[in-house]
């Protein structure tokens, strides 16, 4: 199959949401797909897997209290995050996307599947968990990979988050749960992890594919960090290889 030619990336536009400023980026064209990042980690973090999607309008920003995005004078709930994702689709003109959510981007990609399922296509998680209830990682690994700036798993070009930020990431994470829930997500779901994930463990994805009706389990040689180039290129397969076997819901 001919790949759809690519657009020009967009500069950042940042919106209004919320009366939040918040920093956001469109890249190429055809059917859309919106990236969502992991803890403390801005958009550029897809920038390895987003040059492999060919074909695809890709939409990404940054979460409040991450990158250019402003930060909220209080936490904000992993409900109020799909919110707020919900709106950044609204106001690029989406209504309905393949949603791909990477570590705390996958949680906040459950939670859309759940509040609001008319805005999925189909459902791709990665070195996710249900929050509450979750087998915890090791407590060293995750610190260093979710949260250290300019770690072994961060990208200097990235810069340092902005500290309230990623806390209220952890508040909102902390006290969130999908477990009660799963069951009732419809959209077709595929779900991607390491297996030497330290930070994740790889029994959370297990979790999440068995509780998931229909989804597909995915487990390749990696560690927590799927957005690196070696394991980026293989999801890259495995996501396109989903998106062309699995129907699409889009109008």
């Amino acid at each position: 199959m001919t790949a759809a030619r690519e657009a020009p990336a967009t500069n950042p536009v940042v919106l209004s949401i919320g009366g939040l400023r918040i920093a956001t980026q469109t890249v190429g064209s055809g059917d859309p797909v919106l990236l969502l990042n992991g803890m403390s980690r801005p958009m550029a973090s897809w920038t390895h897997l987003a040059r492999l999607l060919e074909g695809r309008r890709i939409i990404s920003f940054d979460s409040p209290g991450v990158g250019a995005s402003a930060t909220p004078f209080v936490p904000y709930s992993m409900r109020k995050m799909a919110d707020i994702t919900v709106r950044v689709l609204d106001a690029v003109g989406v209504g309905r996307a393949d949603i791909v959510g990477y570590s705390h981007g996958g949680a906040i990609a459950q939670q859309i599947a759940i509040k609001h399922p008319n805005r999925v296509n189909r459902l791709v998680l990665m070195s996710t968990s249900c929050g509450l209830g979750a087998v915890p990682g090791r407590g060293s690994d995750a610190k260093r990979i979710l949260m250290t700036p300019l770690s072994e798993a961060r990208d200097t070009s990235w810069g340092e988050p902005q500290p309230l930020g990623v806390l209220w990431q952890i508040v909102a994470f902390s006290t969130w749960t999908s477990i009660p829930r799963l069951g009732d997500i419809d959209a077709p779901t595929l779900v991607i992890t390491g297996d030497n994930d330290k930070a994740v463990p790889p029994v959370n994805s297990k979790l999440l594919a068995e509780r998931i009706h229909g989804a597909r389990l995915a487990i390749i040689r990696a560690g927590h960090d799927l957005q690196k180039p070696g394991p980026a290129a293989r999801v890259a397969e495995l996501l396109q290889e989903f998106f062309a076997s699995t129907p699409s819901r889009l109008p």
